[in-house]
C-alpha cells in the first residue's frame, strides 16, 4: 500500500514538473516566433521547438488526474466506486490518445473533427470537475471527503479552461504564420502573430499560478 502510494505520488510530481517546465519552455520559445529581424526559416524553427516542447504540458494535463484521484481513492479521501476509479484512468488514456493523434495528425482528414471533439471533451471535463467539487463544498461528502481536494478539482478545471482560452486566442495564428512563410515577415502579419501571443499570455500566467496553488494544496495529502 505504502509503496503504491509513493509511486503514485512520484508520478504526480513528475507530471507537475514536466507540465510547468514544459510551459516555461513553450513560453520562452514563443518569443522567437515573431521576433523582428528573424527570417521566416528561423521563426519556423522556433515554432517547431515551441510545438514540440508544448507536448509535455499537453500530455501531463491529460494524465495528471489519474494518479491524483488514485491517491485520494487509496487513502479513503475519495470513496468513489472501483468502477469510477477505472473509468478515471480510461478517460485519462483516451485524453492522451487524442493529444497524440492531434499532434501527429498533420494534414490528416480526421484532424478538424478530432480537434472539435477534443474541445468538447475538455468542456465536459471542466463541467464534471466543477460539479463534483461544488457538490462537496456544499456539504455532500459522499464522493470527496476533504475540501482541499474539491478545490484542487476546481483549480484543475480552471487550468483546462485556460488551455481552451489559449486555443481561442491563437485561432488566427495559424493562417497568419502561413502567410508569413509564403510572403516573408512584414509588419501586418507580425502584428497579427504578436497580437495572438499577447492575448494568450494572461492564460499562461494563470496556468502557472494554478499549478503552484494545486501543488501547495497537494502537499497536504495524508500519507498512508
Amino acid at each position: 500500500m505504502a509503496e503504491t502510494y509513493l509511486l503514485l505520488k512520484l508520478l504526480h510530481i513528475v507530471l507537475f514538473v514536466y507540465w510547468l517546465g514544459g510551459d516555461l519552455g513553450t513560453f520562452y520559445a514563443s518569443r522567437f516566433v515573431a521576433r523582428e529581424g528573424h527570417s521566416a526559416e528561423q521563426r519556423l524553427t522556433a515554432l517547431k521547438i515551441m510545438m514540440g516542447v508544448d507536448q509535455g504540458p499537453r500530455i501531463c494535463m491529460a494524465l495528471i488526474l489519474g494518479p491524483g484521484i488514485q491517491m485520494a481513492y487509496n487513502t479513503g479521501l475519495m470513496p468513489i466506486p472501483a468502477w469510477a476509479m477505472v473509468a478515471t484512468w480510461l478517460i485519462c488514456l483516451y485524453w492522451l490518445a487524442m493529444v497524440l493523434a492531434i499532434h501527429f495528425g498533420h494534414d490528416k482528414s480526421y484532424l478538424p473533427l478530432l480537434t472539435r471533439i477534443d474541445f468538447s471533451f475538455r468542456l465536459l471535463v471542466i463541467v464534471a470537475c466543477l460539479y463534483f467539487a461544488v457538490q462537496s463544498l456544499l456539504g455532500d461528502k459522499s464522493l470527496i471527503l476533504m475540501d482541499y481536494l474539491a478545490w484542487k478539482l476546481i483549480i484543475f478545471a480552471a487550468l483546462v479552461a485556460c488551455g481552451l482560452g489559449i486555443r481561442m486566442a491563437l485561432k488566427p495564428f495559424g493562417q497568419a504564420f502561413m502567410t508569413m512563410l509564403q510572403q516573408g515577415p512584414n509588419p501586418q502579419v507580425d502584428s497579427v502573430i504578436n497580437g495572438c501571443l499577447a492575448r494568450a499570455r494572461p492564460f499562461v500566467y494563470l496556468i502557472w499560478l494554478g499549478l503552484l496553488l494545486n501543488t501547495a494544496l497537494g502537499m497536504h495529502l495524508i500519507n498512508p
